[in-house]
């Protein structure tokens, strides 16, 4: 196995390159989201992406197969690249099912793989995949399909934020009656703003493509919330903004009759401070305050001692709580004598 030097192209116009020389190996598509496209002798024989789910989940999610049944398969045929022939073999699924499921994976996966216009291509030469040769694709054909699967979201909403970003609904719908579909409902039930496309598709067990297709028509509808892009420049700085009076905090000054007291910042640096001076007693049942340079301090009042068990002053006690009235036993018979008329 042979890897040629990565560089940045078109990944379809690479992939129509290595048609052409009916190469065998893997086309690796780095990026967001990147993906992989297999070729035997030329021709497409299997694709992923890890915005589109593959054979295994679509047959999972789907309840077409047992995860057992499927691991079962991964663990027998992965080193023989016969994971597909297995399938077959013991009867899980008809040849029909399987050359169905995979050529829906192909264009699935091929959508996020080769749409990008450039992006960094590897390929890996002699490189086969674990499920083996199901169905042979002409990479030509693959090519238009994709354009077309562009062509298509662009005009229902050209926007591709919405592909892979992570979903939200609006919390006002844009119109009082809304219709949805089945689909639609599904993705706005399950999107809580942490799951992106390939989320909602791997979880719901549908194509990545046609859960896009669903969102972009809710983003059109103002269903979703369509995600910011932030672009800061790397060359602003934001300066912590210092609150109340200007400071210089490169010196701390301690005072010595404060040792063990949080230190005080000194002033600025061109205003000489005034030598500390130690705080007279403030009186009691007051607020006290310690003017410096450009800060007011101030201190709680000193409470007066007493003894335990004694009482407050009569200044400090407050009004005594009222004292209820009691109950007014007249009217509480001329009630019971009205329910009883009415029984």
């Amino acid at each position: 196995m042979t890897v040629t030097a990565s560089k940045t192209v078109s990944p379809g116009r690479l992939l129509t390159q290595v048609a052409g020389e009916r190469q065998t190996g893997v086309l690796v598509v780095g990026g967001h989201p990147g993906g992989a496209v297999y070729v035997l002798e030329g021709r497409v024989v299997y694709a992923e992406s890890p915005a589109a789910p593959g054979v295994g989940e679509l047959l999972v999610a789907s309840g077409r197969l047992a995860a057992r049944t499927w691991q079962n398969a991964l663990d027998l045929g992965t080193s023989t690249a016969r994971v597909g022939r297995l399938l077959v073999e013991q009867g899980h699924l008809t040849q029909g099912e399987l050359e169905l499921c995979v050529l829906g994976a192909i264009y699935d996966a091929a959508y996020f793989a080769l749409s990008p216009a450039a992006a960094p291509v590897d390929f890996l030469t002699g490189a086969t995949h674990w499920l083996g040769p199901v169905v042979h694709v002409d990479p030509a054909a693959v090519n238009r399909e994709v354009g077309r699967r562009v062509g298509l979201l662009d005009e229902i909403f050209p926007d591709a934020r919405v592909d892979t970003h992570a979903v939200a609904p609006v919390t006002r719908p844009p119109r009082e009656r809304v219709t949805l579909t089945s689909a639609q409902w599904e993705l706005l039930v399950n999107a809580d703003g942490q799951r992106t496309p390939a989320d909602l598709a791997l979880l719901l067990g549908r194509a990545g493509y046609a859960t896009v297709q669903e969102l972009r028509r809710m983003a059109a509808l103002g269903l979703i919330e369509v995600p910011e892009v932030r672009v800061e420049s790397p060359e602003f700085v934001r300066l912590p903004q210092a609150r109340g009076t200007a400071v210089d905090v490169r010196r701390p000054v301690v005072r010595p009759d404060e040792a063990p007291a949080t230190p005080v910042v000194e002033a600025r640096a061109s205003v000489p401070a005034p030598a500390p001076q130690p705080p007279p007693d403030p009186p009691r049942h007051s607020l006290t305050e310690d003017s410096g340079a450009n800060q007011v301090t101030y201190r709680p009042p000193r409470l007066a001692r007493r003894k335990p068990g004694a009482k407050l002053p009569k200044e400090m006690a407050g009004e005594p709580p009222p004292v209820h009235q009691g109950t007014d036993e007249v009217l509480l018979k001329r009630i019971r004598t009205a329910l009883r008329a009415l029984r």
